[in-house]
Formats: C-alpha cells, structure tokens, sequence
C-alpha cells in the first residue's frame, strides 16, 4: 500500500513537472492565463517543472536510494502540498471564489498529502 501512495504521488509531480517544461502555457491555462512571455514561461519550467521533476525523484527515490531519508521526505512533501492548499484558502478570503480549477488542485493537494501522511 505504501509503495502505491509513493508512485501516486511521484506521477502526479513527475506529470506535472513535465508538462511544466515541455508546454509551460498548458499549467497556466486552467488559471485563465493564455500566453506567458519569456519570463513567465521561465518561472513556470522553474516553480512547475524543475521542482515537480525534483519532488517526483525525492519520493522515488525513497523506495531506494534515500530510503533512509524516506520519512523525512514523505512529510517535508506533504507539508508542502499542505503549504500549497493553504494558499489557495489565502486566496479565496483575498479574492473570493475562484474558478473551479483551483478547487480541483485544492482537493488532490489535500489527498496527496493525506496519502504521503499515511504512508510515513
């Protein structure tokens, strides 16, 4: 059970790390963002894709080569996507009621995390 949370959550980083870095507007499109100039495409493969691509080699990696570190890892990943649901709510008190894309991510953040939690 605990192997499939990890590989659950490595896809789901590794997938969005990679459209991060191959189509950079794709991420944006949910938000109502179109077209991204140079520097917007740059902080996308940065923040989306480098990191995703990082975290998705973190949680496989604690499989193996960091297992001793797998705990660590599984919770630093979870508070992070925990980090990540909270500013969404930040952002619904400052800006009222997004789309339903937000909301979407709001919810797999908070399962992933779950998932992470329950499989340290």
């Amino acid at each position: 059970m605990t192997l499939a949370l990890v590989y659950l959550a490595a896809a789901f980083f590794a997938g969005m790390g990679l459209v991060a870095l191959l189509q950079p507007e794709r991420v944006l499109f949910f938000f109502g963002i179109r077209q991204l100039g140079r520097d917007g495409r740059n902080e996308v493969r940065a923040v989306y894709g480098g990191f995703g691509l990082a975290v998705a080699v973190l949680l496989l990696g604690t499989l193996s080569f960091f297992a001793p570190l797998r705990d660590g890892i599984l919770f630093t990943v979870a508070v992070a996507l925990l980090g990540m649901a909270a500013g969404r709510l930040v952002s619904v008190a400052s800006d009222g009621n997004p789309g339903r894309y937000p909301w979407i991510f709001f919810g797999v953040e908070l399962v992933l995390a779950g998932m992470l939690f329950r499989a340290i």
